[in-house]
């Protein structure tokens, strides 16, 4: 086989196609774009200058196109970060706030090689959902200080770019409509001479590329103190957003990454970013969408480029950037609000069908990310309340049922169910100690022992027979339930 003809089998098929380049550029340049107001808007939140946000999502995208494990995902400096490492910067500093980025890189990578995206498996489907639906909510109450208190003009040019958005893929898909959008809205603007808010206004945009270096602290154990709790805040929040992101590209394209390569791989990103003077971040959901939902894209190509064109655009285009009208960037970010939501979920058909437990944890996770603007507090929440759900609809699961033997000299109880600390609570109030024959079976064949509580509670079943003189033989023990059973019992309390 000639070199030519083995290179042609080594590249993947999507870098022989021009179709997909052409997707993957524009998507690219289009996320850019919108990355501008928002690294520069949380930049503002962190108390940063606009340059370490910009700085920020340039490296992130870059870093992560090579060493992530979601294809086409968005990462760069995010609003959840902002929030925790804030104080940190305000109360000692940028270089504290640098460290803590390289220090929050590190725990990432650690946390990813302790496989802490398995933990993905227990975030059950109605979390997600409200995971998704409260990232809508959030997306577009991003914009609505950008829509309130502003000239008159503005909202007639969200209105068309919004109209653009919906029809001029009517027309043809070879350009993304957000970027025809923003292109189209820009020279109305600056032709017309009409004053609105423009991304200009938001701060200055960097002249010059990032240099690496380390950061101005002490390379002490009192700086180490100092910032640990942040990074680890930082690290934790950073990963669960970019894993519930992930997970929803996952779906949304059909495809499978892996999570634990994408912790690593922000732990790494978040490291690079922090030699380079950065704030930091994590996978940022809107621009995601608008990279995989709006676009279409779907390989590496159009994160790397998002990074790329971001700093080109803020160096060498700096002046035309500054000119694009904020209401441009908005009707974007809108059309994502209304892409991402899950309209479906909250259909009248839908919520008469779902059980209430379900719709009870989708509402709790979407109330508490929207309340506390912190989508990690939100799936946190929605998670425990989704267990206590779960906890007491298996708790009456487990069912007891008495035959006593014709001869009256053996009473037999069948457990059916799961036996664990919610369901065992009742397990011992449902056998007739008193008036039971001399020898009692317990039959455990369709039940299942998972837990400490449960061998506590058939101990104190045997010890109450016991104290009366009665036998208790206990049958049926599957492995799992007979292994555990056998370990523990005799050496917890008898008293339940």
């Amino acid at each position: 086989m000639s070199p030519a003809a083995r290179l042609r089998v080594l590249k993947p098929g999507w870098l022989r196609d021009p179709k997909v380049w052409r997707t993957e550029v524009l998507a690219g340049l289009v996320v850019a774009l919108a990355l501008i107001p928002e690294a520069i808007s949380f930049s503002i939140i962190a108390g940063v200058d606009p340059a370490i946000g910009l700085f920020a999502s340039f490296m992130m995208a870059v870093t992560i196109a090579v060493v992530g494990g979601r294809r086409a995902m968005i990462s760069a400096a995010t609003g959840a970060v902002a929030l925790v490492i804030a104080p940190l910067n305000r109360e000692h500093g940028l270089g504290y706030l640098v460290a803590a980025v390289i220090l929050a890189g590190v725990f990432q990578v650690i946390l990813g090689v302790l496989g802490v995206a398995k933990l993905m498996r227990f975030i059950p489907r109605s979390v997600m959902v409200g995971f998704v639906n409260s990232l809508a909510i959030l997306i577009f109450m991003a914009q609505v200080p950008e829509m309130t208190s502003v000239p008159w003009p503005v909202y007639p040019l969200i209105a068309a770019g919004l109209a653009l958005m919906v029809f001029f893929p009517k027309v043809t898909t070879v350009i993304p409509a957000p970027l025809v959008s923003i292109v189209i809205l820009t020279v109305i603007t600056v032709a017309a001479g009409i004053a609105v808010p423009t991304v200009g206004d938001k701060g200055a945009l960097p002249s010059s590329l990032p240099a690496p270096g380390l950061p101005d602290v002490p390379f002490t154990l009192d700086t180490l103190t100092t910032i640990a709790p942040y990074a680890f805040a930082m690290a934790l929040v950073g990963l669960m957003e970019s894993l519930m992101t992930a997970k929803l590209v996952d779906d949304i394209t059909d495809t499978h990454s892996s999570k634990t390569r994408e912790s690593i791989g922000q732990g790494i990103a978040n490291i690079v970013t922090g030699f380079f003077g950065g704030m930091g971040g994590c996978a940022m959901i809107g621009q995601t969408m608008i990279n995989v939902k709006v676009s279409g894209a779907r390989t590496r190509l159009s994160t790397f480029l998002a990074g790329a064109f971001l700093m080109v655009l803020c160096v060498v285009f700096g002046p035309v950037v500054s000119d694009i009208p904020m209401a441009a960037l908005v009707a974007v970010m809108v059309m994502v609000s209304f892409a991402t939501f899950d309209w479906h979920s909250i259909a009248p058909k839908t919520l008469r069908r779902m059980p209430t437990g379900e719709i009870t944890v989708m509402v709790t996770t979407v109330a508490c990310v929207v309340a506390t603007h912190n989508l990690a507090i939100g799936v946190v929440v929605g998670s425990v309340t989704a267990m206590v759900v779960f906890a007491k609809r298996v708790a009456h699961l487990a069912e007891v049922t008495s035959v006593i033997d014709p001869d009256g000299s053996t009473v037999v109880y069948r457990v059916t169910g799961e036996l664990f600390f919610a369901s065992s609570n009742d397990l011992v109030g449902q056998f007739d100690y008193a008036t039971d024959p001399k020898r009692v079976v317990i039959d455990l064949s369709s039940a299942h022992v998972w837990d400490a509580s449960s061998v506590a509670a058939l101990d104190a079943i045997e010890a109450k027979y016991a104290q009366r003189g009665k036998q208790v033989e206990i049958t049926g023990l599957n492995e799992p339930s007979a292994h555990l059973h056998g370990k523990l019992s005799g050496e917890l309390s008898a008293s339940h």
